[in-house]
Order: C-alpha cells, then sequence, then structure tokens
C-alpha cells in the first residue's frame, strides 16, 4: 500500500487544513474528467482512488491516528499478506459498521490481490452501503462473479442488489443462475422468489442471509 503521506505530498506533520488543501489540488488537477484518452481516463480513476482513501485516512483525527499508528508496525512483506490483513480488518470494520475505514481497507486487499473473488466481493458489499456507490458495487460484484463462476452466492448477492435498484431483468438472470448452481440454499431460493423465479419447495431450514442482508443499510 502507498504511504498516503506521499500521495498527497504532504509531510507527516501536516496539518488538517493542509491535508485538504493537497487533495484539493491534486484531485482538481488529476480529475478523470480531464482525460479524453480511456487509457488515460483509467489511470486518473486509480489516482483519484488512491488520492481519496488517503484523504479519507489523514483528514480525521481518529482515521490519522490509527493510519499512524499501522505505520509503526512490523511491515508485511507480501502483497498476499497485506491483502490478507487488510481483508480481515476490513470485515471487522465492516461487521461494526465503520463503513468508510471498510471500504478503504477492502480497496487496499483488492489492490493487492485483485484475482482474489472475495476480496472484490466483500469491497462490494460495503460500497452497496452508500446509495453513491451503488455502480461501483455492482462493477465489484460483476468482478467477483468473473473470477468464481460458480459461487451462486455472489450471483445473489447481485440479483439481490439488482432488485434493490429496479433493474428486474437482471436481477432475474442472475437470479436463475444462482439458483441452478444452489437450488437448495434457502437463502437463493428466497432471492430467486423475490426475483419472479420459481424454485420447487423446500422443506429445509432457513439459513442466514450473506454478506448483503447482514450488512444492508437499515432505513
Amino acid at each position: 500500500m502507498s504511504d498516503y503521506y506521499e500521495v498527497l505530498g504532504v509531510s507527516r506533520q501536516a496539518s488538517a487544513a493542509e491535508v485538504r488543501k493537497a487533495y484539493a489540488l491534486l484531485a482538481k488537477a488529476q480529475h478523470p474528467d480531464r482525460f479524453t484518452d480511456p487509457v488515460e481516463k483509467e489511470r486518473a480513476q486509480e489516482r483519484l482512488k488512491a488520492l481519496t482513501s488517503a484523504f479519507n485516512a489523514l483528514s480525521n483525527e481518529k482515521g490519522r491516528r490509527e493510519y499512524d499508528e499501522s505505520l509503526a508496525k512490523p511491515k508485511l512483506t507480501s502483497p498476499a499478506e497485506v491483502a490478507q490483513d487488510a481483508y480481515a480488518r476490513g470485515l471487522q470494520s465492516l461487521e461494526a459498521r465503520d463503513l468508510p475505514a471498510a471500504v478503504e481497507l477492502l480497496r487496499a486487499a483488492v489492490y493487492n490481490m485483485p484475482g482474489e473473488a472475495p476480496y472484490h466481493h466483500a469491497l462490494a458489499v460495503a460500497l452497496a452501503r452508500n446509495p453513491q456507490t451503488t455502480r461501483e458495487a455492482i462493477q465489484g460484484l460483476e468482478r467477483a462473479i468473473q473470477l468464481a463462476p460458480t459461487n451462486a452466492g455472489f450471483r445473489a448477492d447481485l440479483a439481490s442488489l439488482f432488485l434493490r435498484e429496479g433493474l428486474s431483468l437482471r436481477a432475474r438472470r442472475e437470479a436463475e443462475t444462482a439458483l441452478r448452481l444452489a437450488p437448495q440454499d434457502p437463502r437463493v431460493r428466497r432471492i430467486a422468489e423475490e426475483a419472479g423465479v420459481s424454485a420447487a419447495p423446500d422443506e429445509g431450514p432457513r439459513e442466514p442471509g450473506g454478506l448483503l442482508d447482514r450488512f444492508r443499510k437499515k432505513p
């Protein structure tokens, strides 16, 4: 993971105002809308994500203190170790409903090990809690499914998210596939029914919901 102070170009003694100023200048200069070339635009999007992660970590007292404490810990030696640590802490933050921390930690997990489907899935679950990042959540679930196409739970979560967004046809397609993969899974069956997909009767007990159920934003 990049040093957040280096990302923003500020010293470790920088004030909150200096952090905000550095972020504002860099975000404006490197905003994706300034680029027309698709490759450069994609790179700019990644740079903006890194800037935003750094800003979120350093712009508030609690986040900055935790980040500074993490810098003092022994360094993890491989991307896999960094990703695994970030993933574990991200899930803890998600359980504690600390959404900003969960998103940043899970972004780090995906960044360091982009080929791990569970990392994409967990990040998507966190992003789905915020209506402003629903589109990215959908993309994250689709990426998780690309990496693990036979995972019925991922497809059920995507169907559930499509239903929430009113995308009934897309929800139905994912629910149908999830049901074919796991026809006896109670949660898959429930989401399939919500999507209008019929399932054979099942007398088995209902199981607890998946990640999207557990972490869905309450009204």
